[in-house]
């Protein structure tokens, strides 16, 4: 059998064990060798802030979240709190204005254009020094802001990115029970506090992070991702972008398997076409290790769902030549069988190995999916929030 189609086969492997393993442990390593600068407050004054909270029919947890927000520990006469309604064509407009005389303002979208265009009209209204942007459905702890901004006393910092830690619910937070993607959103932030003790993280939590107004672009495309652009645009600049363990917001998990689908596949198609925007960031002779932290962290995770398509193909083919691919394919199929039942699955008491089978179908699936809408240069500007 020809030693192509074995290499075939084993490609998205040898990419995905780089990516995953090998990246982290080679950040490890660099990170041993640097000191921890954590920044302590002292005279520090607290600059004016603008968070942004760019939402889509959020009715049911809007109230909560803007309590949430006013109860922060953050001086109220250096702050404001900007909704930017996208539209909504539920209670969402009228809740937020009934937060008016707490200092609240409602921006409101005239036609439906998505997360990033709303992003965009809250930069014509913002008046902090930093831009902090957050979503409609999380909680950001009371300390946990100061601690964001904290991080911009270094004046080499321009991105600063919260902790993410999934929660089955935000108002009786717990992160018990095992779920593929809390234990992904886990394992990124651990790289990412790795990173930043490197150098530079690649792209900040969507859900809770802040950048310098300076660097806040308003004319940003409306197709492509922000949060993760932040940090490539800080990079542009000479500044810094850096992970804040202590700053930790809850996200609470997506109500079902399909849910989360749908939302890889969205986020994971808006990633690629912003890495191919900004790719001359993956230019080493510019900008050195960056470009490498870029290219490791995001696009080699990337390349291996077109690596897997290419190496289902491979194995098909040399089953009919070698008997341990055929037992190889024939096992790839049962997984498959297991996978689709997990994820036709809704029950959380279905076995584990149903559920991990169906994320892990989902998630290879997702990324060969969203591959596809880039090829196709489908792009989609309007986003459908994750329903969590």
């Amino acid at each position: 059998m020809s030693p192509i189609l074995s290499t075939l086969i084993l490609l998205p492997l040898g990419i995905g064990l780089y990516a995953y393993v090998g990246y982290p442990l080679i950040l490890r390593a660099f990170a041993r060798a640097r000191s921890d600068s954590n920044v302590q407050a002292g005279d520090f004054s607290w600059p004016f802030i603008t968070i942004t909270v760019p939402c889509y029919n959020e009715a049911r947890s809007i109230r909560a979240t803007l309590d949430a927000l006013l109860a922060v520990d953050y001086p109220a006469d250096r702050r404001q709190i900007v909704v930017i309604s996208d539209a909504s064509s539920d209670d969402t407009d009228a809740i937020v204005r009934s937060f008016a005389d707490r200092g609240v303002e409602l921006l409101r979208m005239d036609v439906r254009r998505g997360k990033s265009a709303a992003e965009n009209a809250a930069g014509a209204v913002a008046r902090g020094e930093i831009i902090v942007n957050t979503d409609a459905t999380i909680r950001i702890l009371p300390n946990a802001l100061k601690l964001l901004v904290l991080a911009f006393s270094d004046p080499r910092v321009g991105v600063a990115s919260g902790r993410d830690i999934s929660v089955d619910s935000v108002d009786e937070p717990t992160t018990a029970g095992t779920s593929g993607e809390s234990g992904y959103v886990g394992y990124e932030m651990n790289i990412r506090a790795l990173e930043t003790r490197v150098r530079s993280i690649v792209g900040a939590s969507g859900c809770f992070y802040g950048i310098r107004a300076s660097l806040y672009d308003s004319a940003f495309p409306e197709s492509l991702s922000r949060d993760f652009a932040s940090a490539l645009m800080a990079a542009e600049h000479g500044y810094r972008a850096v992970s804040v363990s202590e700053a930790v917001c809850l996200v609470p998990r997506t109500k079902s398997l399909q849910s989360e689908f749908r939302r890889k596949i969205r986020t994971m198609a808006r990633g690629l076409q912003t890495l191919w925007f900004k790719r001359q960031l993956m230019n080493p002779f510019k900008y050195g290790a960056f470009a490498w932290m870029l290219f490791s962290h995001k696009l080699c995770r990337w390349l291996v769902y077109p690596a897997l398509a290419i190496a289902a193909i491979s194995l098909v083919i040399a089953s009919f030549h070698s008997r341990v691919w055929s037992v190889v394919l024939a096992a790839s199929i049962l997984a498959s069988i297991l996978g689709v039942i997990g994820m036709r699955s809704q029950a959380a008491t279905a076995p584990r190995l149903i559920r991990f089978a169906g994320f892990a179908l989902a998630s290879n699936l997702a990324g060969i999916l969203a591959w596809a809408q880039v090829i196709r240069n489908r792009r989609n500007a309007v986003w459908e929030p994750t329903r969590r």
